[in-house]
């Protein structure tokens, strides 16, 4: 995301010869546009809860906002307007927050697997004491009761509901940790 090259296009005759000029292709232009207009796709597709936490200035913001209302060939006109507006603009923080955004996402997903292999290891053995060492406030009895609930669940073939209420206590407790 972070492959724009800070380029400065400086005028063929310079005052002082020992000035490095730096040209810029066509085709580097085009490259560093394209990426922002990518980095303008993943600024719309977020939500509005999710915006708010991106430093984003009152213009880019109401681009956006139009962006996620319109359709089809506006909507392509939007996101070019989008990325022509990030051209002027430092997009390290943006990058940054969004960065952070997808890194919560990948925590809360990471948590949710962890608290899958609880549940399921307590099915299997019923034995609740690793639940415990982690989450020293959970109730030892309805963990076991849960526990052999959803065996049985399993054993008879029957929809896994305990198996779900055993997945929204850890959650609960892994909240309120």
């Amino acid at each position: 995301m972070n492959n724009l090259k800070k380029t400065v296009i400086a005028p063929i005759f310079t005052d002082n010869p020992e000035e490095e000029i730096i040209y810029v292709s066509k085709s580097e232009i085009k490259r560093d546009a394209e990426v922002l207009k990518k980095l303008g796709i993943e600024l719309v597709n977020l939500s509005k809860n999710e915006i708010i936490k991106i430093p984003l200035d009152d213009d880019l913001l109401n681009a956006i906002d139009l962006a996620q209302r319109i359709k089809k060939e506006g909507y392509r006109r939007q996101i070019q307007y989008i990325g022509k507006l990030l051209r002027n603009r430092d997009i390290e923080p943006i990058t940054q927050a969004l960065d952070k955004l997808k890194n919560r996402h990948n925590q809360q997903v990471a948590q949710f697997h962890k608290l899958e292999k609880l549940r399921d290891e307590l099915i299997k053995t019923g034995d609740a004491e690793s639940i415990i060492s982690l989450f020293p406030t959970a109730d030892r009895q309805q963990l076991r009761t849960l526990a052999r609930l959803a065996k049985k669940e399993l054993e008879t073939n029957k929809p896994l509901k305990t198996s779900k209420q055993i997945f929204q206590y850890l959650k609960q407790l892994s909240d309120t940790e």
